[in-house]
């Protein structure tokens, strides 16, 4: 069996507007969804934890540490798309907002990165921890938006939201390392 990375979004955050996004905790469910999907067993080759800096899915990515008696190795390039443009935006705006930075993947939508960088970005970062694998699988811990532009890549597709995690976060998709490729889309991280 090939040597797997698999990449995971960040389960539900604690949304609090007078709080910079990056720097939201996991809310009590996502904690707990989080506790109950790193004692699966389908983590056990599990070698190396990979983590945006970001609060919330650091706060993740411990969580899977503790359980895998692994130490997380914070990568700042795999952070989120950077919205700080507009800062928070209501559910709504935001998911509008969302749609049009995935179908204009080549202009800065109300000044977010452009979603071309953005997959740029996370495309270098993951190329990186891929060419310093040893043995064992790897565990990525991550963002939606971002995670969706890394599979798009690795798929071979052109960038699209058709792709996107479903609502709410804490979902992955695996990437088989011999061959570069996803193995299935994203499912929600009680199916790892």
């Amino acid at each position: 069996m090939p040597d797997l990375l698999r990449y995971l979004s960040h389960p539900q955050v604690r949304v609090d507007p007078a709080i910079a996004v990056p720097d939201w905790g996991l809310s009590d469910p996502g904690r707990v969804r989080a506790e109950r999907a790193s004692r699966s067993d389908a983590l056990a080759d599990t070698s190396r934890i990979f983590s945006s800096s970001e609060r919330k899915a650091v706060e993740t990515a411990d969580i899977f540490a503790a359980a895998l008696m692994l130490t997380v190795i914070q990568r700042p390039a795999t952070h989120e798309n950077d919205r700080s443009a507009t800062g928070f935006l209501d559910a709504a705006l935001f998911e509008a907002t969302a749609d049009r930075f995935f179908q204009h993947p080549h202009t800065s939508i109300d000044g977010w990165e452009r979603a071309i960088d953005a997959q740029s970005r996370i495309v270098a970062a993951i190329d990186d921890i891929i060419r310093e694998h040893i043995s064992g699988d790897i565990l990525v811990v991550g963002h939606g938006a971002v995670g969706t532009l890394l599979y798009c890549h690795f798929a071979g597709i052109p960038i699209s939201r058709s792709h996107d995690q479903p609502p709410g976060g804490g979902h992955f998709f695996t990437i088989d390392l011999a061959g570069l490729k996803p193995l299935h889309p994203w499912r929600p991280m009680e199916q790892m």
